[in-house]
């Protein structure tokens, strides 16, 4: 299954990030409005990060729609 990227409300490309991204994730995810969406996109799945998306009172959605391309979108549980 593959997510509409266009659905998110806000996008964040980690892979332009040079560095460790959690910073700017964890930024982008407190701007985020109750009703909000970010659309993370990673060249790889980001595992580590569901258990502090959970931890956080975050809901995600996953999906790999081409190779080295990760679309996870975010939204508050």
């Amino acid at each position: 299954m593959s997510l509409d990227p266009t659905s998110a409300d806000r996008k964040l490309d980690v892979r332009e990030i040079d560095g460790e991204p959690f910073g700017d994730i964890m930024a982008a995810l407190g701007e985020l409005s109750p009703d909000e969406s970010l659309l993370l996109i990673n060249s790889f799945e980001p595992e580590p990060l569901y258990t502090v998306l959970e931890d956080r009172g975050f809901a995600y959605e996953a999906s790999n729609p081409e190779p080295d391309v990760w679309h996870v979108e975010i939204r508050h549980a």
